[in-house]
């Protein structure tokens, strides 16, 4: 099998502590993709734009976007996915530890699909994932003939 065929999940997100829970939640939740943890905006642009996550493989199936990152911010890398005319469809989710109103409105005006206030709590984290419809897309992986 080779590798294009699963598709992952990137997640963004500074905090190794946040990152652990993070994939604890996805794992329970009964999602296998593999996931590929980026500490910082600038090796996850890159990897979603110029790697095998990118476009010419279809991107990942799903974004999970840490808002206060080290070298950038978070909003500004949703802005960037949401207009690339082939990564826009990927659902992110937001991650952040501010539930302020006004950062909340101004994700879901730049595409985000979903929000949710860290530190990530199971229920929320699979209401977020149901709310994305997502269940049957992550899990089912195009078989072979498909591609």
């Amino acid at each position: 099998m080779n590798s294009h065929q699963s598709v992952g999940i990137v997640m963004i997100e500074d905090d190794a502590g946040h990152a652990r829970l993070i994939e604890k939640n996805i794992r329970r939740a009964g999602i296998s993709n593999d996931i590929k943890h980026f500490l910082d905006g600038t090796s996850a642009l890159d990897y979603l734009f110029n790697d095998a996550g990118g476009p010419s493989h279809g991107g990942p199936a799903l974004v999970l976007l840490d808002l206060n990152l080290p070298d950038m911010s978070g909003t500004s890398i949703l802005e960037k996915i949401k207009q690339d005319e082939k990564l826009h469809r990927t659902p992110v989710v937001v991650l952040t530890t501010t539930d302020d109103k006004v950062e909340i409105q101004r994700c879901y005006d730049l595409g985000c699909n979903v929000y949710i206030t860290k530190p990530v709590n199971y229920e929320s984290f699979a209401d977020a994932i149901r709310q994305l419809g997502l269940f049957l897309s992550v899990i089912q992986v195009p078989s072979a003939e498909e591609q």
